[in-house]
């Protein structure tokens, strides 16, 4: 299969420019004969529904929670990222879209790179007339702070609940569109099928979680922007409910998937702390602009931070990284903070920690400005933990926090399904192998706010207005239909002796066993035989007690954890593929004398993206070429 990206010619800086000077164009008297889907309300997906009304068009908007204030965008608190240069200190469109190439380790689609960084500009006003209470100077500036993999500040943030303030600004664009009839909203209504006929996505199937009602929902075009697949692991950063369902039923209908095994770590998170835990709790990467990480230097050192001298602390990133300290990119600090506690120099009961310490901030800066730019977050540790990060060091261990996999999509954010467009973590498009601190947000208003309202008009612009099918009237509507109801009947009737949980947690212990921070060609195909013998026992022995009429929230996980086991062989079967190492992809055969990592450019230099076969039979494997013509490849460094 040959994979055209459709990137516009010319030079990298004017593709943007020109494109949209280019584009072919729906009449705003045609606009509101289409209609289009949109799954997911997060920031990628509220900012898509509320713009495409906005234009004109009528929209479906779908979240599986009671309201689109729940999705989990809240979550990215630290902050987002412009190159407006508000602080003089040097930053550029083409920094910013430097810095994100390299911090992907060069695996990541250069025209779509620097579009981002293009569109990032805008974001920050859009948002500022939304009400957005991003944080000011002293003389009314927005205000800056640093974050990981770069050496400019050019993060915006609303002390540390950035994600939540920019959703509830995409929120009440999405509410004016509501209230003005241009969008009909469905809670608690998860997508369990994508309908594909006559070669183009023409609607979804989804689940009412209330009443168990099953319904056809016909449409002009398909967004999803449903999020990440992190929640494979069990134990993550991510919500509980995110899942990865909606573009995993996409993939079992066509759309390929790519990169599946980029999967990041973030360094900054809360550790484990017993079997009995269903999620890790981040610690926003904003801390690290004024917390200094640090182990003792000796091996088994059990004493309290506050008895460890300073002569006697090793500060490890710092010494590792001078150029940028603590805010080496995600990868690369979480790689370092397993290797110091792989020596035996690990923090805490479990000794899985080292210590984030604001002590020499606190005496720099005054505690009243320590806890103007992280109180919540601090509050937030102190509640988990009981232990307060003003007397003492917070301890912090790395965790799942984010996919860079997804659907692949081209220039357009189409997927090869045409009539599919994929926005946000959804798709693959943005960060290569891992992505820098404070660019989610960016990636997922850009998508939704700048890039989708212009791509989409251009394939609508090709069908007759009003010319989709009842899904009364298609047979693929029946067809996906029947689909779901059978693999309902399925999971209903197996009757086993196992709990859903029980499969989902030993699931995430092999891909993090196996597919994890680190990994091996030898690891790589036990984890594939081992998630496929969970599998079978999976469709052996799982027990799903209710009904399919009803609420039913056993049946929900179930649905989404079976996803899971077909999607965590697929991203242990993308690692073992690619005999390399880069960004958070670290293979053990692949590594600098340094402990970095080895990148195969000659043999590596693509994205994979993965074709179903159908059930039982292994997955193809296509390639699309990167090729740069503004950056010339090197070895990553940060020191």
């Amino acid at each position: 299969m040959k994979l055209d990206a459709r990137i516009p010619d010319g030079p990298l800086a004017q593709k943007w420019t020109k494109f949209k000077s280019s584009v072919r164009l729906v009449s705003p008297a045609n606009k509101r004969k289409y209609e289009v889907i949109v799954v997911g309300t997060g920031l990628a997906g509220a900012s898509a529904a509320a713009s495409l009304a906005e234009l004109g068009y009528r929209v479906k908007s779908f979240c599986f929670q009671d309201s689109p204030r729940r999705a989990h965008s809240i979550a990215a608190q630290g902050g987002i990222n412009a190159a407006k240069n508000y602080q003089n200190d040097g930053d550029s469109v083409r920094r910013l879209f430097q810095d994100t190439i390299k911090g992907g380790d060069f695996r990541a689609r250069e025209a779509n790179v620097y579009r981002l960084a293009e569109v990032s500009v805008n974001i920050i006003d859009q948002c500022v007339a939304q009400g957005v209470p991003f944080a000011r100077e002293y003389g009314g500036m927005l205000a800056n702070r640093s974050f990981g993999g770069a050496q400019v500040s050019r993060t915006f943030y609303a002390r540390g609940a950035t994600g939540q303030q920019l959703l509830l600004g995409a929120y009440q664009a999405l509410s004016r569109q509501v209230g003005l009839g241009r969008v009909r909203m469905f809670p608690r209504h998860e997508m369990l099928d994508l309908v594909v006929d006559q070669g183009r996505a023409q609607g979804i199937i989804t689940r009412n979680l209330v009443s168990g009602e099953l319904k056809a929902h016909e449409a002009d075009a398909v967004l999803l922007c449903t999020g990440g697949y992190g929640n494979a692991y069990y134990l993550s950063t991510y919500a509980r409910g995110s899942n990865a369902t909606a573009i995993w039923r996409a993939h079992r209908r066509g759309a390929l998937f790519s990169n599946p095994c980029f999967t990041q770590i973030h360094p900054t998170c809360i550790p484990v702390s017993g079997d009995y835990q269903s999620k890790l709790t981040l610690m926003s990467e904003s801390l690290r602009n004024d917390g200094r990480c640090w182990v003792p230097k000796a091996r088994g050192d059990r004493r309290p931070a506050a008895q460890i001298p300073e002569v006697e602390r090793d500060y490890f990133l710092e010494r590792l990284y001078p150029s940028y300290g603590n805010l080496a990119p995600r990868d690369i600090a979480s790689r370092a903070a397993k290797r110091v506690c792989d020596e035996g120099r690990g923090v805490g009961p479990s000794g899985l920690g080292v210590y984030l310490d604001f002590s020499e901030a606190i005496g720099r800066l005054g505690e009243s400005t320590v806890r103007e730019r992280y109180a919540n977050l601090f509050a937030m540790y102190h509640e988990i933990t009981g232990e307060s990060a003003y007397a003492s060091p917070m301890r912090i261990f790395p965790a799942v926090h984010y996919t860079m996999g997804g659907l692949w999509v081209d220039y357009h954010l189409m997927s090869n399904v045409p009539g599919l467009f994929v926005l946000g973590e959804a798709n693959f498009s943005d960060h290569g192998a891992n992505r820098l601190g404070a660019s989610a947000l960016m990636q997922g208003l850009a998508d939704g706010y700048f890039v989708l309202p212009y791509t989409l008009g251009d394939y609508l612009s090709q069908l007759k207005p009003g010319g989709v099918k009842k899904a009364s009237e298609t047979e693929a509507f029946w067809e996906a239909t029947e689909a779901v109801q059978a693999r309902t009947k399925k999971l209903l009737g197996i009757k086993g002796s196992k709990p859903v949980s029980d499969f989902h947690r030993r699931l995430g212990k092999i891909l993090w066993d196996h597919c994890g921070m680190s990994r091996t060609k030898k690891g790589l195909e036990e984890g594939i035989q081992a998630v496929r013998g969970l599998r079978k026992e999976f469709w052996e022995n799982v027990n799903v007690p209710g009904s399919g009429e009803d609420l039913n929230q056993s049946l929900e996980k179930a649905g989404r954890v079976s996803d899971f086991l077909e999607l965590g062989e697929l991203m242990c079967r993308d690692a073992l593929e690619r005999d390399e190492s880069c960004g958070c992809h670290f293979r053990e055969e692949h590594q600098t004398p340094d402990g970095e990592c080895a990148r195969s450019d000659k043999e590596f230099s693509h994205v994979s993206a993965w074709e179903y076969q159908g059930e039982g039979k292994a997955e193809v494997r296509h390639t699309e070429p990167l090729s740069y013509e503004e950056v010339q490849l090197a070895t990553r460094s940060y020191k």
